[in-house]
């Protein structure tokens, strides 16, 4: 009953700033805030309907406004989406991208387990969070749908769905080229042409390339510290590798991508439209920018494992570099005495490479009746390897070869009735996933050092959805939907020596055991919106959304092969959509999430370690249950002509309600992981024509999130503390509007932040991800 009380209270402090604005004879006058030319268009609910339309939290981006915003990959999106935190992996997940909405969603980049939000490039499901640091190239726009998404959006939805849409070809004889350089060397190129070769076929094509130095420092560690010094002794110590005056190996944080994409559309008539998308992407650098920020105690028998030859030194703080620096080797060399018979020493490189096909079909059967087909295959392979304690001893060392193929078919028909006062949708969705995952792990502290040969998962899914709207009378229109999922999972392990021999001491018995998941879920979504006058509309929502279950896939014994079921997600929700006054949009929402069976990672669980030893642990289980109590606004105003501001608030308050008994590592007063209490945003931009008709336009852009923690366990140095952020950019545009100039500065107070963090206390260490020192950058756009 609090709960519903406070609920209520802060669904009636967030509304009330605009409900006083609901003056009847004035707001009905009014024109739409954005202007018709801004108006932007959405498909959450399965067809075209006006953001402003829409009942669902969305925050919806254009392409043009991405550009504006210095913004190049789709995790600088969250500072201006409240509620939502989009975070690069950690070097030992590799290229992937922690993904979270109203405190719902996921980290760990393993195929057995599933992405809390959905991710959609061009309505095809995107499975992995592998490969999903997108690059924003030639985007018409993104769509942030915050909540669960169930029913319209499917599996894997339960926080939210991040989807991302290309420009259509139009047959224009238009392209556009760019080029930015900027802060260590940086070199950007992007460029797209649309073109057409017949009167019904049309083609597009857009490429993106971007270089850049690192901005953490890999140094030697025995230059810096010469053999004979205080943390580095004569005997035993560890010698210098560079003869380099800066002692300087290489640079972290690097950046070395490229993408493509074609797309070839056939539109013969306004009853067939059909577009074949293919798209290809290699992404190859160093691993993400790390620095070590603290050591843990070793025991005896651990350091002896760690030292190696480096028999005089011990592990504590001298391995902490500084802020932008740290000593990683990738060294691992065979240490026969404790058991680690094979070198593991690995390039520490990170690289992804993959490409997609999909084809969409739009076709018209019949006045009010349409079929759409949604076809998509993805294939794409990644190779990362880790020194995650970023010293030159070997705490704990990995190298990750994954690689996936994907298949996905969705089919929808879609109608309306009575003089367009109902629309429904009804359809099916299949997908299937094959993943082979060869890895090497050569964890010291721990005793152990093996590989798997192929990790096998093969992953099924198969729905069925219906979606109705129904204008009940004028103004009042009722929204549902209903999906039905099955899904099926199997995950084979492979446990042997690194030469591929079997017999591994410990995790020998795990080798070549299957284990299964299958899941069958309904998901519903109830909704009423009101549109109060044409420029006023309230909605309230009850929804669900679920993440499937799955295998631990990183068990030590095998005590350890646990399935895990799937969490759900219950929500209320009420909103607010206005557009005021002709200058003024305010959108809000307030909700409360009944989230049940909590998927986390475990860094501590003796209830399955033989012994009731801590330490082998990284399992994943079903910790408990919580309710997430939260608000979001979203703003434009437009104070006068050419001038803009927006801004963005959200607050967000996570509570666990109860604990797996089972479940040692978490307590009711932490939080789940990358879940920020509190965000904020505001920017605001102002275009000044000249006489001669080109004009310049300054923006600034600062946003705000709280801390978060990036483990379960919260424990303090998984902590990452609350930052803020100030970028500025400046664009001149010639009379004919065809060529663009900028500057753009970013972390314009070079604020030092972190955007992610690893605590292993186990291991022996914890590390950190520094975010991006000030950078600056000039650009050049020409259209034509």
């Amino acid at each position: 009953m609090q709960r519903l009380e406070k609920f209520a209270h802060i669904s009636l402090t967030a509304l009330a700033a605009a409900t006083v604005t609901m003056v009847p004879g004035v707001a009905s006058a009014q024109e739409n805030a954005a202007g018709d030319d801004d108006t932007i268009v959405v498909t959450a609910q399965f067809r075209e309907q006006s953001l402003q339309d829409t009942p669902i939290a969305i925050t919806a981006i254009s392409g043009d406004d991405l550009a504006q915003r210095s913004q190049s990959d789709v995790s600088q999106i969250a500072g201006q989406a409240p509620g939502v935190n989009l975070q690069p992996g950690t070097g030992s997940f590799g290229p992937s991208l922690a993904v979270s909405i109203r405190g719902v969603g996921q980290y760990d980049f393993n195929p057995a387990v599933e992405p809390g939000v959905g991710v959609y490039v061009d309505d095809v499901y995107y499975p992995s969070l592998t490969g999903a640091v997108f690059d924003l190239l030639d985007l018409d726009r993104i769509e942030i749908l915050r909540g669960p998404q169930g029913t319209l959006s499917g599996r894997n939805s339960i926080g939210g769905a991040l989807k991302l849409y290309s420009k259509r070809p139009t047959g224009s004889n238009t392209g556009m080229v760019s080029a930015t350089y900027g802060s260590r060397d940086r070199l950007d190129l992007r460029g797209n042409f649309d073109f057409g070769l017949a009167d019904d076929l049309s083609v597009r094509v857009s490429g993106s390339a971007k270089r850049q130095g690192g901005y953490v420092d890999v140094l030697d560690f025995g230059c810096v510290n010469p053999q004979g010094s205080a943390n580095n002794p004569a005997v035993g110590g560890i010698p210098a590798r560079t003869g380099s005056a800066d002692c300087l190996i290489d640079r972290d944080g690097d950046t070395n991508y490229q993408a493509v994409r074609g797309q070839l559309r056939y539109n013969p008539s306004s009853s067939v439209d059909l577009m074949l998308s293919a798209d290809y992407v290699n992404d190859s650098r160093r691993p993400s920018a790390a620095i070590l920020r603290a050591t843990y105690p070793l025991s005896p028998a651990q350091l002896d494992r760690v030292q190696g030859d480096y028999t005089g030194i011990v592990w504590d703080d001298r391995f902490i570099c500084g802020p932008f620096c740290n000593y990683e080797t990738g060294f691992a060399p065979a240490d026969p005495a404790n058991g680690f018979l094979f070198d593991t020493t690995r390039d520490l490189k990170t690289r992804y490479e993959g490409f997609g096909v999909s084809l969409l079909g739009e076709f018209e059967l019949a006045e009010n009746l349409e079929l759409t087909s949604i076809s998509g295959y993805r294939d794409f392979s990644s190779q990362f390897s880790n020194d995650s304690d970023l010293s030159p001893l070997v705490l704990n060392n990995s190298y990750n070869d994954l690689n996936v193929t994907f298949y996905s078919q969705e089919l929808r028909l879609s109608g309306s009735l009575a003089n367009d006062r109902v629309f429904w949708t009804l359809g099916g969705f299949y997908s299937k996933q094959e993943t082979d995952f060869p890895y090497v792990q050569d964890l010291r502290t721990a005793g152990l050092q093996f590989a798997s040969l192929g990790e096998m998962v093969d992953a099924e899914s198969l729905a069925f959805f219906a979606q109705v709207s129904w204008e009940l009378v004028d103004g009042l229109t009722l929204n549902g939907g209903l999906r039905r999922t099955d899904e099926s999972k199997d995950y084979q392990f492979s446990r042997r020596f690194v030469d591929g021999t079997p017999g591994v001491p410990r995790v020998g018995g795990l080798d070549g055991l299957v284990g299964s998941y299958d899941e069958a879920r309904w998901d519903y979504r109830v909704n009423l919106q009101y549109q109060i006058t044409p420029e006023v509309m309230v909605y309230g929502q009850y929804s669900t959304g679920y993440k499937g279950g799955g295998i631990n896939p990183r068990p030590f014994f095998t005590t350890q092969v646990t399935s895990f079921d799937a969490e759900a997600l219950k929500a209320w929700e009420l909103g607010l959509k206005t557009d005021l006054f002709g200058m003024f949009r305010f959108n809000a929402s307030a909700y409360l999430n009944d989230y049940s069976d909590i998927q986390l990672v475990l860094n501590s669980c003796p209830q399955f370690t033989p012994g009731g030893a801590v330490f082998p642990c990284a399992m994943t289980a079903n910790a408990g249950d919580a309710e997430v109590l939260g608000f979001e606004a979203e703003t434009q105003i437009r104070p006068a002509d050419g001038w803009q501001i927006e801004g963005t608030i959200s607050y967000l308050d996570f509570d666990y309600t109860s604990l797996n008994p089972a479940v040692s590592a978490v307590t009711l007063d932490a939080v789940a992981p990358f879940t920020s209490k509190w965000k904020y945003s505001l920017g605001t931009s102002y275009e000044h024509i000249f006489e001669n008709g080109s004009s310049i336009t300054p923006r600034l852009d600062l946003s705000y999130q709280s801390q978060f923690f990036v483990n379960s366990g919260n424990t303090p140095n998984s902590r990452v503390a609350g930052y803020t952020l100030l970028n500025g950019r400046i664009t001149w545009t010639n009379s004919d509007g065809d060529l663009d100039l900028s500057v753009a500065v970013t972390n314009i107070t070079d604020e030092y932040y972190f955007v992610g963090a690893f605590d292993n206390q186990q291991a022996g260490f914890s590390m950190g991800q520094p975010g991006r020192p000030r950078e600056w950058a000039v650009s050049a756009t020409k259209r034509f």
